[in-house]
């Protein structure tokens, strides 16, 4: 059984720094994907990062690019996402998400079928 638990989100101000951790069930075994995702009212959901559990590439929305960094620690069975030069923009629910590793499917373009509860970050101008 696939377990996904988000923390670390909460209400910073612009320009601030958060870290969001997912401890997860799927680094016992297998190559998986694992992603953030966010949603904020009235968007639709959008994949931030990706990482895999055993290859090292990752891929980032353009949204974030060189703001936010994904980053793993396979002993604590957790992926994380550093965020920082926050924006009111960056306001959503973040979720973290699992999917086994398809042969020449980057994580980008894998479909999750795993999901978190969500952690909601907050950014007040």
């Amino acid at each position: 059984q696939v377990q996904l638990v988000e923390s670390g989100g909460g209400p910073v101000q612009a320009g601030g720094s958060l870290r969001l951790s997912c401890a997860a069930s799927v680094f016992t075994s297998g190559s998986w994907c694992l992603a953030w995702f966010r949603q904020s009212q009235g968007k639709e959901r959008e994949g931030v990062a990706f990482i895999g559990t055993v290859i090292d590439s990752t891929w980032y929305a353009d949204s974030v690019k060189g703001r936010f960094t994904i980053s793993r620690d396979n002993t604590k069975k957790t992926v994380y996402l550093q965020m920082n030069s926050l924006k009111p923009e960056d306001t959503a629910m973040y979720y973290c998400a699992a999917a086994p590793v398809v042969l020449g499917v980057g994580c980008n373009r894998r479909k999750y079928n795993y999901w978190g509860q969500g952690t909601q970050v907050t950014i007040s101008s």
